[in-house]
């Protein structure tokens, strides 16, 4: 019998209809959430997409402060809220306070993973740092993330640290933007996502270590030491070369033609890495002269800044007369690479995306059809997904303090008289939607 053709088995293979009858990968895996923002709050929403237990502890009546980043709100919750944290659940504890404290200290005993983004030793001088946790629970996987990490000068001074600012410190704004202008942050926060994509690998391996000795550990994780890892071949050109790296807008200084040019209805990122596809990037502007000329030889060549220039203002000049489409339809028949720049829009638009499931739909028993990206990993036998997104603050007290630690209806109340657990104070970001009737459901 004749194997079915790759696509189509790779598509049914993946199918993500069929994540939600599929086994997750950390699944019996808790992982405690003690971060706010992006950064640590991020790290556990891509553990939690793949299965782990998730318990976002906040402060409560005032939560993480991504609850009150505006301007748009829909339902009462941030839309900055509503995009991250996925398939958690949320604790209203004040960790400050004695009561608070010790009922952390029972949370991280039952817990397999902790992850945090405080400035350097906060959690330390509040009795529920690593050094305190780890006599409690030995196998406590520890991460902390942070700026610029766990000790040096930067950490003992208290430096905190943004995405802005870890992309400034690490050089990433130096070489990011165009020469005559100033350097430029990303549009997005990828040192954040990435950041966090880098701290949940860390943990997966963390895991296994303790898999194969018992003994868990503290991960130390520096955002700006990541961003620095990111910067390819920067250092060298330094230290090797005498070269400095600079802005060079949107051209790719190490490849070309590698940029990103206007053409009829847009712009489109247009690259030709190997001698084959400039060739074929040559027949597709009809220019064969170009590839014959010498200066443009082979890719050493072509990238040389006194060549490079005038082989990219030929691009340019053609993509002007060409729709995003056809430059992409030119690149799939004459084999080099192309792609329009894309919006959210267009993502929600794309039949591509929304077959793979990138854009994802949620129909959430609180904020209704909520449209999102999807986690981007997938895996054949375990996938990933996204079961529910944010709730209210301690929205799951009960479920933590009776299930998880054991606690009664009146300890759980007397907790809530004394003010070392809660739940929402009656403000957008933090309560639920308005027509919410308490039970679970928004009518």
């Amino acid at each position: 019998m004749a194997s079915p053709n790759y696509f189509d088995w790779t598509q049914a293979l993946f199918d993500p209809a069929a994540a939600f009858r599929k086994p997750e990968a950390l699944r019996g895996i808790r992982v405690i959430d003690l971060g706010t923002i992006f950064l640590g709050p991020s790290t556990v929403s891509y553990l939690a997409e793949f299965g782990a237990e998730a318990i976002k502890v906040e402060l409560p009546g005032i939560g993480d402060p991504l609850r009150a980043i505006g301007p748009i709100y829909h339902r009462n919750m941030s839309l900055f809220m509503l995009s991250e944290p996925r398939n958690k659940h949320f604790l209203g504890l004040d960790v400050r306070k004695p009561r608070g404290t010790e009922l952390f200290r029972r949370l991280a005993a039952r817990s397999d993973v902790l992850v945090e983004n405080f400035r350097a030793g906060t959690l330390d001088e509040w009795g529920i740092g690593y050094r305190q946790l780890r006599e409690i629970n030995p196998r406590l996987i520890y991460a902390g993330n942070n700026g610029f990490g766990q000790w040096g000068a930067f950490a003992e001074s208290g430096r905190a640290s943004y995405d802005a600012v870890a992309q400034a410190e690490a050089g990433m704004a130096a070489i990011t933007g165009f020469p005559e202008r100033p350097p430029l942050k990303s549009g997005g926060y990828v040192g954040d996502y990435l950041g966090a994509a880098v701290s949940a690998a860390i943990i997966l391996a963390a895991l296994h270590w303790r898999d194969r000795t018992g003994e868990g550990q503290f991960i130390e994780f520096s955002q700006t030491e990541q961003f620095i890892r990111s910067l390819d071949w920067t250092w060298l050109a330094h230290r090797l070369a005498g070269l400095k790296r600079t802005k060079y807008g949107n051209r790719d200084v190490a490849i070309s033609p590698g940029d990103i040019v206007p053409c009829a209805d847009g712009m489109v990122a247009i690259c030709a890495p190997t001698d084959a596809a400039f060739a074929g990037l040559c027949r597709a502007m009809g220019r064969a002269d170009l590839a014959k000329d010498s200066r443009y030889a082979d890719g050493v060549s072509r990238a040389r800044e006194e060549n490079a220039p005038p082989l990219l203002d030929a691009v340019r000049a053609w993509a002007t007369g060409k729709t995003r489409a056809e430059i992409e339809t030119l690149a799939a028949q004459h084999a080099f690479s192309a792609a329009r720049v894309a919006s959210a829009r267009d993502h929600a638009e794309d039949h591509h995306w929304q077959a793979r499931a990138q854009v994802v739909r949620t129909d959430d028993p609180l904020y209704g059809e909520v449209w999102n990206y999807g986690p981007p990993p997938k895996l054949s036998a375990t996938p990933g997904r996204v079961k529910w997104v944010a709730k209210p603050i301690g929205m799951d007290n009960e479920y933590v303090l009776r299930d998880i630690l054991g606690l009664s209806t009146a300890e759980i109340k007397d907790l809530g008289a004394e003010g070392v657990i809660g739940k929402w104070a009656d403000r957008p970001g933090q309560k639920p939607p308005d027509d919410w009737k308490g039970d679970g459901k928004a009518l």
